[in-house]
């Protein structure tokens, strides 16, 4: 077992509050401490107490950190990143790609010569990316697109000639059709629909119209960020979700998404593709993005936690990742699994035990495990444990 000395990124949208207080530092902090990155990603790697990172390590032992199962199902890397995030502000809307389509998308850009740090560059690996995030604070979202006939009533409601274009798009063609025409507005129109969006939906608010008032209320606060952007009208046709600790939100490939406020450890694909849609003041492809996006429309469930082998799992379709949280007391709970994992203690101070002896993690820290290696864990401590979905 290593103990892990893992990177913040310090992101404007960041909280100046969570993540210090897990790692034990003073709070408020003078700059926000937006993720931190537990895992081998080769942008920011953990490190090891050797000064070695996490990735140099796998690539000297890929055998022995990895196992077999994963080797051949994932290749000799860590196949999963796991992340506290903390949002004081909203983040970009964005998707990510299918295998498939990172792989062309990838390959493309690589021939084409664009290099890696290009703000233009869509695709930086040739990887998917889903995610699941677990509440640990109460969180908001917008995640993938409601019900069209929803979004025409919300829309509609608002009564704005500016709007005309979209509730036609929308009613004619779907989200395929409206989510492109809004994107492709001219500057001009975009500040002028934008700003009217804001007003209106403000004045919904100010009324106490109960009616989409969530919906409404993030609108005029996003516009208040970023006036003339798209992303504000097209926050009206997306899911807003309220995420309470302990729940849990699984974000596939397409699904359109932003956290807007809160905290939850995140765990997800090894990649580094994301394609904005707005809110973002950084490139948007927009041909790339629309071929990434999933336009089915409908609820994006909540979920909740299944008992597992060492605690309470939460189930995705993808084997990429597997996301346990684990409350252990004096007695030993037993974390083995056969494929590697990383453990974060989040509150508390555990004991792990495994073939090289005891290891203490206390709150803030991790611990990467190699496959296979027979751990068990005794606190009182509340631990985050993330490991692949092989079997």
């Amino acid at each position: 077992m290593w103990q892990l000395s893992s990177p913040v990124r310090h992101y404007p949208w960041g909280s100046r509050t969570v993540i210090p207080q897990l790692l034990g530092l003073p709070s408020p902090t003078d700059q926000p401490y937006a993720e931190l990155w537990m895992g081998a990603h080769p942008d920011a790697p953990s490190v090891l107490s050797d000064g070695r990172t996490l990735t140099e390590a796998i690539a000297a032992d890929p055998a022995g950190l990895l196992g077999p199962t994963v080797r051949e199902r994932f290749g000799d890397r860590l196949p999963f990143l796991m992340k506290v995030l903390a949002a004081d502000k909203p983040l970009s809307l964005q998707a990510h790609p299918t295998t498939q389509q990172a792989e062309t998308g990838f390959a493309a850009e690589e021939a084409a010569g664009i290099p890696h740090d290009d703000p233009t560059r869509t695709f930086k690996d040739p990887f998917h990316k889903p995610e699941i995030l677990l509440a640990i604070t109460p969180v908001e979202a917008l995640c993938g697109f409601r019900p069209v006939e929803e979004s025409l009533h919300c829309l509609a409601k608002l009564q704005l000639p500016e709007l005309m274009p979209t509730i036609a798009a929308l009613a004619r063609g779907g989200l395929r059709a409206a989510i492109p025409q809004l994107l492709a507005l001219s500057k001009r129109r975009r500040e002028s629909l934008v700003r009217a969006v804001a007003a209106r939906a403000a004045s919904f608010v100010a009324a106490h119209d109960p009616e989409f008032i969530n919906t409404y209320r993030w609108a005029a606060t996003l516009a208040g960020t970023y006036p003339g952007d798209p992303g504000v009208v097209i926050s009206l046709m997306c899911n807003h979700l309220r995420i309470a600790p302990g729940e849990a939100v699984f974000l596939p490939a397409g699904n359109l998404h932003a956290y807007l406020c809160g905290a939850g450890i995140e765990v997800m694909a090894s990649s580094d593709n994301v394609l904005r849609g707005g809110l973002t003041s950084k490139h948007v492809d927009l041909a790339a993005l629309i071929e990434v996006l999933d336009f089915t429309d409908g609820r994006v469930p909540v979920i909740h936690p299944v008992l597992g082998p060492g605690g309470l799992r939460y189930p995705t379709p993808v084997e990429d990742f597997d996301l346990t949280r684990v409350q252990v007391d004096v007695d030993p709970g037993v974390l083995t699994t056969a494929g590697p994992q990383v453990v974060l203690c989040a509150e508390g101070d555990a004991v792990l035990t495994g073939t090289d002896g005891d290891l203490t993690v206390r709150q803030g820290e991790s611990v990467f495990v190699p496959a296979g290696q027979a751990v068990t864990a005794r606190g009182p401590a509340v631990l985050y444990r993330a490991t692949t979905a092989l079997r």
